[in-house]
């Protein structure tokens, strides 16, 4: 099964003038791998180049695909990133992945822009200060925008002795990450959404930001879109289960819209 035209083509703008070695030691697993991967995938799932590499990241980060990830890095810009794009979907994994899985993707991203030529550190991004009240009001207002007036005070709910936990989420999650700039919120979502799904062992988590995703203006398609893009990079138990998530969230969600009509019916004029 020789690697079809659109593949090579592909892998080209990826990478050019790079032939992987895998072509001399491994010609049958790359044929069908790229076949798939660089030819079938991309032609079934449509999403502009810029947002299939944010998803392709964020995936890798979330299943810890630290060698694909350095290996995509440079294509990723060679396709429309900036280093600002990418130097976000790193830091807005850290509150979803914790430093001790980041921290490597970190270095090795500073590594490739520096070999790349590109200036360290990048222009600030921070919109909030390290005011305490500033960033739990900035995370609040983030939190309510993605998921509703729900949200409003949530930082200061629950059992009293884990308490500081949701206030943590309000101003260090929402207030210090969701707030930068570089990203949009739909953007930092999504990617949140493939995190989630890269890692496994989320699911609850998973749903509630599909539902968040749903909330600000994603469709479904899109999100199957962003699943499917992921399914050569994380695999398909993974990618199943996110799809799962994401019918549960759509239940959820038409479950809510019937509960609400059935509490204020439109009233019509006979």
């Amino acid at each position: 099964m020789p690697i079809s035209d659109f593949a090579q083509d592909f892998h080209e703008r990826m990478f050019p003038g790079y032939q992987s070695d895998f072509l001399r030691t491994d010609p049958e697993f790359i044929e069908r791998f790229d076949n798939f991967a660089f030819d079938q995938v991309i032609h079934q799932v449509d999403l502009d180049d810029r947002t299939r590499f944010m998803v392709i990241l964020a995936g890798l980060l979330g299943c810890q695909g630290i060698d694909e990830f350095t290996a995509v890095l440079p294509a990723a810009l060679n396709f429309g990133l900036t280093p600002v794009h990418i130097k976000e979907i790193v830091y807005q994994a850290v509150p979803y992945l914790g430093i001790g899985r980041v921290f490597p993707f970190l270095k090795a991203t500073n590594r490739v822009l520096e070999e790349r030529g590109v200036r360290l550190p990048l222009e600030p991004q921070a919109t909030t200060t390290c005011e305490p009240d500033k960033r739990l009001n900035a995370g609040e207002k983030a939190q309510t925008a993605i998921f509703g007036e729900s949200m409003a005070g949530f930082w200061s709910s629950g059992p009293e002795d884990s308490r500081h936990i949701n206030r943590w989420l309000t101003d260090n999650c929402f207030g210090d990450y969701y707030t930068r700039a570089g990203l949009s919120l739909q953007e930092r979502e999504m990617i949140t959404f493939c995190f989630l799904a890269a890692q496994g062992g989320a699911e609850p988590q998973l749903v509630s930001h599909a539902g968040a995703n749903l909330r600000l203006g994603t469709s479904k398609d899109f999100l199957i879109a962003v699943i499917s893009q992921t399914v050569p990079f994380i695999g398909y138990p993974r990618s199943l289960n996110a799809l799962r998530c994401l019918r549960e969230a759509l239940e959820a969600r038409q479950s809510s819209a019937e509960q609400a009509q059935s509490q204020h019916p439109t009233h019509t004029n006979n």
